[in-house]
């Protein structure tokens, strides 16, 4: 892996799991080569890779929770992405929030955001824009649209 810098997500237990889930949601993810505990039995590090981003899964153990202070953004070219990942990230019980952001069933914090929104955001109704996405979930690019006309 020649990336430079590579995010690692702590996990308890559930690294390879993860690092399976993500790569099954994001279309042409890979898994790496994962590197065990001493005596070889239990994944300590798995490297997976999507959308060209490399990450590492660490079984580091209880210490430490994901919260929404480190978080990730999935930007979307229209409603059938949006809706795809809103379901793909919250299967097996993720829990939905405000403003397209979302909890993955290991408690990682994804915000899912059509294109259009940043369009928007940069047009001379970002107001009515903004308070129209403040009251959605899952971003609803119909919606957004009819706020800025």
């Amino acid at each position: 892996m020649a990336q430079k810098i590579t995010s690692m997500l702590w996990f308890d237990g559930q690294a390879e799991e993860a690092a399976k889930f993500y790569v099954s949601v994001f279309k042409g993810g890979k898994l790496g080569k994962p590197m065990y505990e001493p005596g070889g039995k239990k994944v300590l590090v798995m490297p997976f890779e999507i959308q060209g981003q490399e990450f590492s899964a660490l079984n580091g153990g209880p210490q430490f929770k994901f919260n929404e202070s480190v978080s990730f953004v999935v930007h979307c070219k229209d409603q059938k992405e949006v809706d795809y990942y809103w379901e793909k990230l919250l299967s097996g019980g993720g829990e939905e929030s405000m403003c397209g952001w979302l909890k993955d069933k290991y408690g990682l914090s994804w915000q899912v955001t059509p294109d259009t929104l940043l369009e928007l955001m940069r047009g001379p109704k970002a107001a009515k824009v903004m308070e129209a996405f403040m009251k959605m979930r899952k971003f609803d690019i119909a919606a957004l649209k009819r706020a800025a006309a």
